[in-house]
């Protein structure tokens, strides 16, 4: 019998442990992929931050180094200019890299770092218990934001993608979503993208994918899923949002 489907040898053997209909698995999956069809699995050594995407070193068979919250851009550049010849990438949700590691992230992308970052954004804290996030919609109920986002008082959401766009170093920057097969498969081509660049020398590349958080949100996979779509896709643009010539090369 012939196999037509298999774990991603990107991927350990590990159960994952997040909650149901979390698309942090589908994201994970994607790297993995990308990592085995780029053959760069033993050559790279992610960076883990603090949140539910601190789990990933779990499931992932490259090496990987743990980073105080919001600083994986600083570990990541660390270790790629020690380590010019390893692959690196952060994976780090939008409370890490869009709050607490803001400055990081910016100062990653301006100085050019040959560095990969992933995004997951889901518009909430999650495992720290659904405090608003600086992507949280206008409007949205979060348990420190209970009436909802109020702009006036706290801004309107980051759009954190476009603001990494306008910074030179960043040779490469790309908005998805894994809310459907068609969206899914977008992301992965995205994904790979961002790693061929670190692989050319490019510069930094950035991609950042809408995930679902049906714990936080309060409600099931599917209605998440539909959420995002009706809520999140109108306010986050998808697309690729920056690539050089140099990129568009690849």
């Amino acid at each position: 019998m012939n196999k037509v489907f298999e774990r991603s040898k990107g991927l350990s053997d590990a159960h994952f442990t997040f909650c149901p209909g979390c698309t942090h698995g589908t994201i994970m999956r994607l790297i993995a992929e990308v990592m085995d069809e780029l053959q760069i699995i033993e050559e790279t050594i992610g960076v883990s931050p603090v949140g539910c995407a601190g789990f990933c070193q779990d499931f992932f068979t490259c090496d990987f180094v743990g980073a105080a919250h919001g600083r994986a851009q600083a570990v990541g550049t660390g270790i790629k200019r020690s380590l010019p010849d390893k692959m690196v990438f952060t994976y780090q949700g939008d409370g890490d890299i869009a709050a607490i590691g803001t400055q990081h992230a910016i100062h990653c992308a301006a100085r050019g770092e040959k560095i990969t970052s992933i995004m997951v954004n889901n518009a909430i804290y999650g495992m720290t218990g659904g405090q608003m996030a600086p992507t949280t919609l206008e409007g949205m109920k979060t348990s420190t934001s209970p009436f909802g986002r109020d702009p006036v008082d706290v801004g309107m959401p980051m759009d954190f993608p476009k603001i990494i766009a306008n910074i030179p170093g960043a040779v490469y920057v790309a908005s998805v979503s894994v809310d459907s097969p068609k969206n899914i498969i977008k992301a992965k081509k995205a994904i790979k993208k961002a790693f061929r660049v670190q692989q050319a020398g490019l510069g930094f590349a950035l991609v950042s994918i809408l995930s679902t958080c049906p714990t936080n949100w309060g409600m099931s996979p599917i209605d998440s899923l539909q959420w995002l779509r009706e809520n999140m896709l109108p306010v986050y643009e998808l697309g690729e949002l920056k690539e050089t010539e140099e990129v568009k090369k690849l």
